[in-house]
C-alpha cells in the first residue's frame, strides 16, 4: 500500500499560490477527541439544549386538570394535548403539521443552511450532554487521548465507569420519559420500580435507553454523516445567499503560526494554523477547506476562531456566517424567490392548519343509503328508502346527538330521534325516511340529516344525502 501523502497548492485568482498543505490520500477512521470552547454561539446551544430538554422531561409530569397535559392513550386510541382531544379520525391533522415542519426546515436551510441540525436536533442535544458527561468523567481533549492511550489502571476504569454510568443514567432518564407520554407518569414510576409495570413498558424503555446510549455515546458524529438524510440533500437547497459558516479564504491565507502579538506581514494572512476550529468540531472537519455536508452549522469553529483572534489583537470574523457573495465581495440578495416561495407556502399552510385546528368537529358523523334497494313501497303506499348513520363522538365526555330531518318537507323520519354516545364510542343505526306518493316529484331529491349535539350545539353537522323514488315522472 502506498503511504505518500499528496499535497495541494492553495492559489489566488492571478495564480499566486497562497498556501502549500498536505492532505492524505485515505485517513483511518478514529474516534473525534472534540475540546471545550466557550463564546456567543455556544451559549446559544447551551440555553436551547436546556430549554428542549427541560420541555421534553417535564411535560409527562404537568397535568392538564384531571389528566397529564400531553399523553398519548393508545388502548383508548386517545390522545390529550393542551387540554385538547385528538382521535385517530384526526390523523389528517398530524399530516398537514409535518407538512409544515418540512416547509419551515426548507425555508430556515435556504437562508442559513443546517443551523437546525446544529442547535435543536435531537441528536445534537443529546450527545451535548453525553459530551458534557465525557469531560466531566475524563477531562477536556488531550486528557482523554492521554487516558484512551494509557494502560488498564484504576484510576482509568474509575474514569470510565463513571463516564458510562452518567451515559446510562442519561439514556434511562431518556426512554422512562419517551414511555411517559403514552402511561401516566405517576403510574409509570410506581409501577415500573415494583415490577407491575407491564412487559411492553420495560420492552420500550429498554429500547429507547439503549438506541439513545449508543446514538448519543458512540455514533454521534456518523448519525449526522452517514445516516440523516437531511444531510444529502441539503446541499441541494443552498443557494450563493444563503448563510452559512464560512472561512475567509482571502482574509487567512496563506496560514503560519506567529507568536501572540504579532502582527501579519504581507505574505501571510491572519490564521495562525493553531488548529482550534478543528479541534472543537463534533464532526471532525476542517471548516478552512470549504462547505462541506458533514458541517452541522454548530458555530463552534466560530468560537473557537473569535478567541484566538481576540488574543492575537486580530479582528474578529476569519470564521463567521456568510454567504458566498459576501465572501466574494459582492452584495448579499436576502429576499429571493425560493425563499419568499417556502415562507409563502409555510404561511398559508399554518393558516389553513390553525382554522382546521380551531373548527374542528367534535362529532364523526357518515350516512350511506342502502345499496341493495333503490327505494321500498309501505303498506301505506309510502315511498320508503333506509340509510345508515354512523355516528362517532369525539369529545371526552358523554353526549346527546339529536338527529333531524332537514331540507324536504313532508319526510318523515322513522329511528331514534336522539343517541346517546360515551367519549370515544361509535354508533352505526338504520334509519328509514318515507314520503307521500304526491310529494315524491322526481325520481332523485335531495335532502340532508342534521345531528346536532345537546352539550355542543354549534358543532352541530349536516350531512347532504338522495332520496330515490320511482322514475315514472321522468
Amino acid at each position: 500500500m502506498n503511504d505518500r501523502i499528496p499535497t495541494v497548492e492553495v492559489v489566488d485568482e492571478a495564480g499566486e499560490r497562497l498556501a502549500h498543505r498536505a492532505v492524505p490520500a485515505y485517513q483511518t477512521q478514529q474516534g473525534i477527541y472534540t475540546r471545550g470552547t466557550s463564546g456567543f454561539f455556544q451559549s446559544i446551544r447551551l440555553y436551547s439544549g436546556i430549554f428542549l430538554l427541560g420541555m421534553y422531561f417535564l411535560i409527562p409530569w404537568l397535568n392538564w386538570g384531571d389528566r397529564p397535559m400531553v399523553w398519548f392513550n393508545l388502548p383508548d386510541r386517545q390522545f390529550f394535548v393542551f387540554g385538547a382531544t385528538f382521535w385517530p379520525q384526526d390523523l389528517i391533522l398530524l399530516s398537514w403539521l409535518l407538512i409544515i415542519c418540512a416547509f419551515g426546515l426548507f425555508f430556515v436551510t435556504v437562508f442559513a443552511g443546517r443551523v437546525w441540525c446544529g442547535f435543536t436536533c435531537p441528536q445534537t442535544v443529546w450527545t451535548q450532554i453525553f459530551m458534557w458527561a465525557e469531560r466531566f468523567a475524563e477531562g477536556d481533549r488531550n486528557a482523554r487521548i492521554k487516558l484512551d492511550k494509557a494502560d488498564f489502571s484504576v484510576r482509568k476504569l474509575r474514569k470510565k465507569v463513571l463516564k458510562h454510568g452518567l451515559w446510562f443514567a442519561v439514556a434511562w432518564a431518556t426512554g422512562f420519559t419517551f414511555v411517559a407520554y403514552f402511561i401516566p407518569a405517576r403510574e409509570l414510576v410506581i409501577d415500573h420500580w415494583t415490577g407491575q409495570a407491564s412487559i411492553a413498558a420495560y420492552l420500550w424503555i429498554g429500547l429507547f435507553t439503549a438506541a439513545t446510549y449508543v446514538n448519543a455515546g458512540f455514533m454521534r458524529e456518523k448519525v449526522c454523516i452517514h445516516m440523516c438524510p437531511y444531510a444529502r440533500f441539503q446541499s441541494v437547497m443552498f443557494d450563493k445567499d444563503t448563510l452559512n459558516v464560512a472561512y475567509d479564504l482571502d482574509r487567512g491565507e496563506p496560514r503560519g503560526g506567529r507568536k501572540r502579538g504579532q502582527a501579519a506581514d504581507h505574505s501571510q494572512g491572519d490564521c495562525i494554523d493553531c488548529g482550534l476550529c478543528v479541534q472543537v468540531c463534533p464532526t471532525g472537519i476542517d471548516i478552512r477547506d470549504g462547505l462541506q455536508y458533514e458541517c452541522i452549522q454548530c458555530a463552534l469553529c466560530i468560537d473557537a476562531c473569535d478567541s484566538v483572534m481576540d488574543k492575537m489583537g486580530y479582528d474578529r470574523g476569519l470564521v463567521r456566517y456568510a454567504t458566498e457573495h459576501e465572501l466574494k465581495g459582492g452584495k448579499t440578495h436576502w429576499i429571493r424567490p425560493r425563499l419568499l416561495g417556502y415562507g409563502a407556502a409555510m404561511l398559508v399552510m399554518c393558516v389553513a392548519f390553525g382554522y382546521a385546528l380551531t373548527h374542528r368537529s367534535t362529532v364523526d358523523a357518515k350516512i350511506a343509503r342502502d345499496r341493495g334497494a333503490l327505494f321500498n313501497e309501505t303498506r301505506t303506499g309510502d315511498i320508503e328508502n333506509s340509510y345508515t348513520l354512523t355516528i362517532f363522538n369525539k369529545t371526552s365526555f358523554d353526549e346527546i346527538y339529536e338527529v333531524n330531518l332537514t331540507g324536504r318537507p313532508g319526510a318523515r323520519l322513522v329511528g331514534p330521534g336522539e343517541l346517546a354516545l360515551s367519549p370515544g364510542q361509535t354508533r352505526v343505526v338504520v334509519y328509514q325516511v318515507q314520503m307521500a306518493p304526491d310529494l315524491v316529484v322526481s325520481s332523485r331529491l335531495p335532502l340532508a340529516f342534521r345531528i346536532e349535539p345537546s352539550k355542543d350545539a354549534k358543532n352541530e353537522v349536516l350531512i347532504e344525502s338522495t332520496f330515490i323514488g320511482p322514475d315514472r315522472w321522468q
